[in-house]
């Protein structure tokens, strides 16, 4: 188990690492920071200064390695755009808004996946198999942002039942968070139900309904348990993807979380804090992953040995 887990622990710091070198080339590439924090008619020696100041005037290999230095210490340095504040201390006050947000939505889709990813195994090629299904394949055709923007104009504009947008009570959150839960729902459905029809069929849950056991003591205590471990290997993508999926939502949804903090910091080119914001995310990611793998190994010995 030691060894499976340093090899895992392994390509996690190595996915991190490759992760750093993306960033730092994919936030030049949107363009000089200068453009952004210098008016039109700046001289040519402001415009060397703060090229000076920023370290812009140094090779890029340079920059990467001040870049990776400092991350390593938990320093992004300062925004560009919201002046004085350190990149990291933006990303972690808005963190609270999208871990709330994420959470609901995780929520969300375990409530209603699970059972029915369960009840649409049981009853195969019955009507709510057949609903299922559909939500399967609605669930990863519908983009999250048309489906947000749906959601508003038929329960905040038509019916009025819930606000359109921005930071409150659980009713702010109803909307967006079933606009992030909505894919995740999809893929959980579809893999409950084919785990569930593959233990269903096992000679162990025959046996247990020869012997005479209520049906849903044979579902939920021996089906489900078995089947489990296939959508437990997906639970680490879908902690980790309700924070990135958070991005477009949290803007259609003017949700002031670290997704909408992103949009914004990539419109004023404010390198720190994008950068700020994937790796913490990415570690985010993998770090569930990685939880998920090492739970996975526990509860099979194959994966370990394999």
């Amino acid at each position: 188990m030691i060894r499976f887990a340093l090899s895992r622990l392994a390509q996690v710091l190595f996915t991190i690492w490759a992760i750093t070198v993306l960033v730092f080339a994919l936030s030049h590439a949107t363009g000089s920071p200068l453009d952004t924090l210098l008016p039109d008619d700046a001289t040519p020696e402001q415009i060397a200064a703060l090229t000076s100041r920023l370290g812009l005037d140094q090779p890029y290999h340079i920059q990467y390695l001040r870049f990776l230095g400092s991350a390593l210490q938990g320093d992004f340095g300062d925004s560009l755009r919201w002046r004085g504040e350190p990149a990291l201390g933006l990303v972690l006050d808005r963190l609270p808004a999208t871990l709330s947000l994420g959470g609901l939505a995780v929520l969300i889709s375990l409530a209603v996946a699970l059972p029915l990813g369960v009840v649409a195994a049981t009853r195969k090629d019955s009507w709510i198999d057949l609903l299922a299904r559909a939500i399967a394949l609605l669930g990863q055709a519908i983009p999250a942002f048309w489906l947000g923007i749906v959601l508003i104009w038929v329960f905040a504009v038509w019916l009025q039942w819930l606000p359109t947008s921005g930071q409150g009570g659980l009713r702010h959150m109803i909307l967006p968070a079933i606009a992030i839960a909505w894919f995740q729902i999809a893929a959980l459905v579809r893999l409950t139900r084919s785990a569930m029809l593959d233990v269903l069929d096992t000679e162990y849950v025959k046996l247990a309904r020869i012997k005479g056991l209520a049906e849903s003591r044979v579902v939920w205590k021996h089906a489900f348990v078995n089947a489990a471990s296939v959508p437990l290997t997906y639970f680490g993508i879908l902690a980790g993807s309700v924070l990135t999926g958070s991005i477009v939502v949290e803007t259609v949804f003017s949700w002031p979380g670290t997704g909408w903090l992103a949009i914004e910091a990539i419109r004023g080119r404010d390198f720190p804090v994008i950068q700020a914001v994937v790796l913490f995310f990415a570690v985010i990611f993998l770090a569930a992953n990685y939880l998920v793998d090492l739970l996975y190994a526990w509860l099979d010995p194959r994966v370990r040995h394999g």
